[in-house]
């Protein structure tokens, strides 16, 4: 695999649809940078953002299940 992908080579890497890759886009939620007026993203970049976020989630559900007992 490629250090760097495209747009819909990351949207299928995630498993979603390019417009979702748009959306975080736009929203800032995801790491990318451009070459021209093209997307791009780093695969290390993408895997440090995506185990952040699982670890965000966990300690989120963690924090529920905490409060709630």
């Amino acid at each position: 695999m490629a250090n760097v992908l495209t747009l819909e080579e990351l949207a299928g890497y995630l498993r979603v649809h390019p417009s979702t890759v748009y959306r975080m886009l736009k929203k800032g939620q995801i790491p990318a940078f451009k070459v021209g007026s093209d997307w791009r993203f780093n695969v290390e970049s993408i895997d440090h953002w995506r185990a952040a976020a699982e670890h965000g989630y966990a300690n989120k559900a963690q924090g529920k299940r905490a409060s709630s007992n």
